[in-house]
């Protein structure tokens, strides 16, 4: 038996003109979101939050949704990728550049609205999106935001 690959990544969020959006990212022709590999010891979550750092730039990050998370189907060879939510209300998107690869990991990124992200992104993530929106959607409409 196999033992799964992890990576763990977040689903970013931020509102604009009271509207929710999510961060998409593009390396070459592929919509991905930010994600990565945890280091040696390092907790999921942790993982998510710098990896999410290093390809956007974005540090400035809480979680009014706690820790909860879900996780995509096995894919590419048994890869399996945890997702939390995370709310993005300031700081600027950067492409830094990867002291490994020497480029910045990413293209291009966009905030779009989750029916576009399920659009641009693998349908894998499908579920990731759908239970992000309801999560964040309700606790909005909770506040009566």
């Amino acid at each position: 038996m196999t033992v799964a690959r992890r990576s763990a990544g977040l689903v970013v969020v931020r509102q604009f003109g009271g509207q929710w959006r999510c961060l998409v990212l593009r390396a070459y022709r592929n919509w991905d979101l930010p994600k990565g590999m945890p280091e040696p010891a390092e907790e999921p979550l942790q993982a998510a939050l710098r990896e999410t750092a290093e390809e956007t730039g974005l540090s400035a990050l809480t979680l009014p949704w706690g820790d909860d998370y879900r996780e995509t189907e096995p894919y590419s060879r048994g890869k399996i990728a945890r997702f939390y939510i995370a709310l993005s209300a300031e700081g600027e998107v950067s492409l830094p550049v990867s002291a490994e690869l020497g480029r910045p990991e990413h293209h291009e990124f966009r905030w779009v609205p989750f029916a576009a992200a399920l659009e641009l992104l693998p349908p894998r993530f499908g579920p990731i999106l759908r239970w992000a929106q309801s999560v964040v959607e309700a606790s909005a409409s909770a506040c009566g935001r």
